[in-house]
């Protein structure tokens, strides 16, 4: 049941701190680096996706959250398969063909059935809701990609992968040679897109004048 990153508070949540909602006020103007005056010069940029979610505070604190939801569940499902391996030694304890020995193992297939049917529940719940954190994520980085876009006059924004490659790995030979863009010159705005996602979750930690204690 570990998957991606394994995990995060409810998506629900999530789903309310998308920094340009359509009630959300527009971040500031960020003025951009290098890179971004390159791509601005050009009107194209390219940005690396899998890079913003390493590095995306949110996302990855809410991946750790639900890392820690897992570790949870499956200390739950371990003592549920105690009990069920203790209700099967108590089941072997008596002779087989025996009144006990069947009624306990009707109690032992029970125990299972439920066993699966929980497990199964859980881990359906628990990759709906992770599926759901990395689609709501994916839909503000885009938001932040269209914004800085706009706000620099950059018409294109292709996706690229800036992970260096290790001849040895096969899967990364294959990305490389799959890659849709083969050169950027210095018109990179992965650094600028990150920080404007970043600053608005810290801008929003902040608490405003009407939630400053009195003195």
């Amino acid at each position: 049941m570990r998957s991606l990153l394994l995990t995060t508070a409810a998506a629900a949540a999530l789903s309310t701190l998308g920094i340009l909602s359509s009630n959300a006020q527009a971040p500031n103007a960020q003025a951009p680096n290098a890179a971004g005056l390159n791509a601005e010069k050009h009107g194209i940029a390219v940005v690396d996706i899998s890079y913003i979610f390493k590095m995306h505070n949110r996302f990855k604190a809410t991946m750790e959250s639900m890392k820690g939801e897992m570790e949870k569940i499956e200390a739950e499902l371990k003592a549920d398969r105690d009990r069920i391996a203790q209700s099967e030694q108590q089941r072997n304890s008596f002779n087989a063909g025996s009144a006990e020995f069947k009624q306990a193992d009707e109690e032992v297939a029970r125990m299972m059935a439920e066993f699966n049917l929980k497990m199964t529940r859980l881990r359906k719940d628990f990759l709906e809701r992770e599926a759901k954190v990395y689609y709501q994520t994916y839909v503000e980085v885009g938001e932040a990609v269209s914004y800085y876009a706009k706000r620099h006059n950059i018409g294109l924004v292709l996706r690229f992968n800036g992970e260096t490659v290790d001849a040895n790995r096969r899967e990364d030979v294959l990305r490389e040679i799959n890659k849709p863009v083969v050169f950027q010159n210095q018109i990179d705005i992965t650094p600028d897109v990150l920080a404007l996602l970043n600053r608005d979750q810290r801008a929003a930690q902040q608490p405003t004048t009407s939630q400053l204690p009195t003195r």
